[in-house]
């Protein structure tokens, strides 16, 4: 069923208000060739667009996936790009606004016009070293997609502590609904930042580091195991999920606090 048979079907009163809600909330499941299965009614249900995870997708199934999002939606998020992706999204810019991010390995492409609506929250993004900050920075545009105000601190780790009180003074001067604290090597970084903050931190365990679980495990498994309430933990460079579950946080405090 499309999205104009419900419209036409709540308009002529043969289904309510209530019923078109859930149908425009089920109905957007779509195929392409039978490979990829993309939920396009997400945004609908839960305030998330879809973030297309770009990292073992061919250039010409990605084009095709691009094509039908934006038919659609009228944006689309790419993470974890490869560099033979880029030549096929800078093709997009004769016709819509491409953002691209080569840091955080990330690009949003909008219609020409297409607004990004400013909910009013407010995310904090720090990075412990310079190691980290492709993670914060594809969190960051994620979270600024969602429609909220970021404060990023880079280069904070604990080696140097003036700059991790430095960084704490930041997010409260900016009053941060919730951080993201991405962290390598021992992890410890999100523990100590929590203790200092009355919000939640999202610690993001990074694969940076040396030797025995260098990869990310060290990090993760002291995130897990932090002694510091508040702290909630997401997979090893889960940097997405973390974003996305920031911002919900943040729009839901929002959403209250302006009323």
């Amino acid at each position: 069923m499309s999205l104009r048979r419900i419209l036409e079907d709540l308009v002529s009163g043969r289904i309510s208000v209530e019923e078109a809600e859930k149908r425009i909330k089920l109905y957007s499941l779509e195929n392409i060739e039978d490979i990829v299965r993309f939920d396009l009614g997400r945004e609908v249900r839960r305030g998330v667009p879809e973030i297309v995870f770009a990292e073992y997708k061919s250039c010409g199934l990605l084009e095709r996936i691009i094509d039908r999002i934006l038919d659609r939606d009228g944006r689309v998020i790419l993470s974890r790009l490869r560099d033979e992706h880029y030549g096929l999204i800078e093709r997009y810019s004769r016709e819509y606004d491409v953002l691209v991010n080569r840091v955080g390995r990330i690009a949003v492409i909008r219609r020409k016009g297409y607004a990004v609506k400013e909910t009013g929250g407010r995310v904090g993004v720090v990075a412990a070293g310079t190691a980290d900050i492709p993670l914060a920075e594809e969190a960051r545009v994620i979270v600024e997609e969602l429609g909220c105000r970021t404060t990023c601190v880079y280069d904070v780790g604990i080696a140097c502590f003036l700059r991790t009180l430095d960084a704490v003074k930041k997010l409260v001067k900016e009053d941060v609904d919730v951080a993201i604290v991405i962290a390598g090597l021992e992890g410890a970084l999100p523990s100590v930042i929590a203790s200092f903050l009355d919000i939640p931190v999202i610690g993001v365990p990074a694969s940076k580091g040396y030797g025995l679980g260098g990869r990310g495990l060290s990090a993760l498994f002291s995130m897990l195991q932090s002694c510091t309430l508040g702290v909630l933990t997401v997979n090893i460079d889960n940097s997405v999920g973390a974003a996305v579950a920031a911002a919900l946080i943040a729009n839901r405090v929002a959403r209250y606090r302006n009323r």
